[in-house]
């Protein structure tokens, strides 16, 4: 016997309740946002619709970096420096999937115990779910509605693998690249298209020992950055370093990236970058109605699986098969 279907949740309440800041509301509208019912899908881009006067104001923070370089613990960290001043902290965590169930598996909450249980905090680990990048599909939308809610910083953490610099770096203002001290040569750690992407490169674990190590490194990456064409000729990546376990240096990270803010608006840049992510939003979202559109039909799906086969055995080109796959969405 199969569970009854929920039914689609009333847009106009769960607009006021998030409105008003209640975090249930906010939780039930992103887990309706992730839903792929087609009922849901649809209740949800009625609700963003709906809230989309009260979002846009919020400072958004993508956070990258390699495994192991403390990025959750950063955010915990920065998270309750920025409640301290007075701020509300929303974290957008994509966790690796599960292979087996699809879920999230890293549990992002246990690595952020302080915002976890703070009032003014809200975390939401999602399931990257197979996306390029490793950041969740409705990562921009989740956003939206933790704005819309009151909280005036989102920080996005990413995988920190694959194309995951570039997914959050296009939906994002500002966006960090963390680093290590001491691993090695620490120029082998600057990949170009990160730095090229990186409103700032911040070096982790600047404490005890450590802190000439980390100071020398960040000596190294201003020097790779100075060869580097800024993302921005109204801002030149900064290099810092801080320490996630003390708290040494968190105010600067902040203060660079208020600093990026001020003088990307006052170039018009701000609004020009906002402008963009809502344009390459719209074609993300397409491309996934279109994914959507040849999972639903049973019989584009038939075909479409013995298109694989063929291109497979070499029967057919891919270019072939993926026209024959478009025009069948005609």
């Amino acid at each position: 016997m199969t569970a009854p279907k929920t039914a689609s949740p009333d847009i106009r309440s769960l607009a006021q309740q998030l409105r008003a800041g209640q975090r249930a509301a906010l939780a039930r509208a992103i887990t309706l946002v992730e839903s792929r019912r087609n009922d849901h899908q649809a209740a949800a881009r009625d609700l963003v619709q709906a809230l989309l006067p009260d979002t846009g104001s919020a400072v958004r923070v993508g956070i990258t970096g390699s495994p192991g370089v403390g990025k959750s613990t950063t955010i915990d960290a920065l998270g309750m420096f920025l409640i301290e001043q007075g701020h509300k902290v929303a974290v957008l965590a994509v966790d690796p999937s599960s292979a087996r169930t699809g879920g999230s598996i890293l549990g992002d909450k246990t690595r952020m115990a302080r915002l976890a249980i703070s009032d003014q905090a809200f975390i939401r680990p999602s399931p990257s779910s197979g996306t390029l990048g490793g950041v969740a599909a409705k990562t921009r939308e989740a956003m939206l509605l933790c704005e819309a809610a009151g909280f005036d910083v989102v920080l996005v953490e990413t995988v920190g693998i694959g194309q995951s610099e570039t997914a959050v770096c296009d939906m994002t203002d500002f966006f960090l690249a963390l680093m290590l001290p001491g691993a090695g040569d620490e120029l082998q750690g600057i990949k170009k298209g990160l730095v090229e992407l990186a409103d700032m490169v911040a070096i982790n674990k600047a404490d005890g020992d450590n802190i000439k190590r980390a100071n020398l490194a960040a000596a190294d990456y201003r020097s790779a950055l100075h060869i580097l064409s800024p993302r921005s000729e109204h801002w030149h990546p900064p290099v810092e370093t801080y320490s996630a376990l003390t708290g040494a240096g968190l105010d600067k990270i902040w203060q660079r990236i208020l600093e990026h803010r001020t003088a990307m608006t006052a170039s018009g840049e701000f609004a020009g970058r906002r402008r963009e992510q809502q344009v390459k939003w719209m074609w993300s979202m397409l491309e996934s109605r279109m994914m959507a559109r040849l999972r639903a039909d049973a019989s584009i799906r038939a075909k479409v699986k013995r298109m694989e086969t063929d291109v497979a055995d070499g029967r057919i080109s891919p270019a072939v098969a993926a026209e024959q796959i478009a025009e069948m969405l005609r």
